[in-house]
């Protein structure tokens, strides 16, 4: 059983890790919440120890026989901070320890996720970027917030993430340790990087009613960004017809046509050290749209639809690439033919659009599509080609981002 350290710190937003330890401890994890003076002022000690069924204490003075301010850390698997304010960003980012918390940070030798929550000029302020980008080298995963609406009538960045993606981010690092990722720098290894995903699949609007489209549902796009986020990357998704929560600490752009997709991967690809490429872009769009219904004929006929070859997004950025060294990820989701198996198709294709590396899933029979598991073939353009096995779209989004990695040159 995961042993998680819950810490709560003093924000308005301490409410909503009442959701985040329910998640947790219904997930099976043994959970200690340990919250700050200030965040006892917003939900009771009585609330914490009934939700975890643990005693909860804020100070190093209770049960000083269990040595609490140096246990707790040295014998979590994972310790989580939300919501995580400036000040204790501060503290944890300088090595200070003036309560249970902060010394629980400074003596965990675990992966340490941090969610903050504060007001715009809060995150935004020099002295917050400068702990946050301390905290980040360190190999803290610092979530970004979201944007949205925050105390009394401000709206901007700095909102907590959604518990259930704060959940899903702390469940993925678990996941990343277990499976031998090294704890500390290794485990963001794609701090300091900008990536683009895109996810989902576009629609073609036929009528004011009826679109083009396909089976994507962008979850191995959300993983992906998901994923990535977890690593401690800058992250762009670009979402065609998700109806997917938005992962936390993720940059959402939502897009309907194929159109609408190309111009936004190529203004967010300008200043990307990846683009991974997931979604379905329809491969054809009608010449004409019609501005009124189409309408049944009494005779049964059917009215002919023109369709023309839309731009292909991932061979134009892999050939016009806006960074020589980006790292260009494509997807193929193949059906063998008379012309070849999934792998020959797939090889041509990786051939022909110039990109780095290609996802290859077999679709036959609509496999992948809606489905929490995946299982794929990663091709590089350098000939090489490793097997993912059937599993979870979360540890596929990993390796591929392993492979991405491993081709990026050293920040000079």
């Amino acid at each position: 059983m995961p042993r998680v350290v819950l810490g709560v710190s003093g924000g308005i937003a301490a409410y909503k890790a009442c959701e985040l330890l329910r998640r947790f401890t219904e997930s099976g994890h043994d959970v200690t919440v340990v919250p700050t003076a200030a965040a006892l002022e917003f939900v009771g000690a009585p609330t914490w120890a009934a939700l975890s069924g643990k005693p909860v204490s804020a100070d190093v003075w209770s049960g000083v026989h269990e040595v609490p301010h140096v246990r707790l850390g040295q014998t979590a698997d994972l310790v989580v901070v939300a919501p995580a304010t400036a000040d204790l960003m501060a503290k944890a980012a300088h090595g200070l320890a003036d309560d249970l918390l902060t010394n629980t940070l400074l003596t965990a030798r675990c992966p340490v996720v941090l969610a903050p929550a504060m007001h715009t000029e809060m995150w935004e302020h020099p002295a917050t970027t400068a702990n946050v980008a301390t905290l980040r080298s360190r190999g803290v995963v610092v979530i970004e917030p979201a944007e949205g609406r925050l105390t009394g009538a401000d709206t901007g960045k700095g909102r907590l993430p959604e518990p259930e993606e704060i959940f899903e981010i702390a469940r993925d690092v678990l996941a990343r340790v277990s499976t031998g990722a090294s704890v500390g720098a290794a485990l963001t290894d794609l701090a300091g990087r900008h990536v683009v995903v895109s996810a989902g699949g576009t629609r073609e609007r036929l009528d004011p009613v009826r679109f083009l489209g396909n089976r994507s549902s962008g979850l191995q796009g959300y993983a992906l960004a998901r994923a990535a986020a977890a690593r401690g990357a800058e992250v762009t998704l670009i979402a065609a017809n998700v109806s997917l929560p938005d992962p936390a600490g993720v940059k959402v752009v939502r897009v309907e046509s194929t159109a609408e997709l190309r111009d936004a991967v190529l203004a967010s690809a300008a200043g990307a050290d990846a683009v991974v490429m997931a979604a379905a872009p329809a491969d054809f769009r009608p010449v004409s749209q019609s501005d009124v219904k189409i309408k049944k004929s009494d005779d049964g006929s059917a009215p002919a639809i023109t369709l023309q070859q839309n731009p292909d997004i991932l061979k134009e950025i892999a050939t016009h690439r806006a960074r020589p060294d980006a790292v260009i990820v494509g997807f193929a989701a193949e059906t063998g033919d008379a012309t070849g198996s999934v792998l020959d198709l797939a090889r041509a294709k990786l051939a022909r659009k110039g990109c780095d590396l290609l996802v290859v899933n077999d679709v036959s029979g609509g496999a992948v599509f809606g489905s929490a598991d995946n299982e794929a073939v990663i091709l590089g353009s350098d000939g090489t080609s490793v097997d993912v096995p059937h599993g979870s779209k979360s540890a596929l989004a990993h390796l591929i981002w392993d492979s991405v990695v491993s081709r990026f040159t050293p920040h000079s």
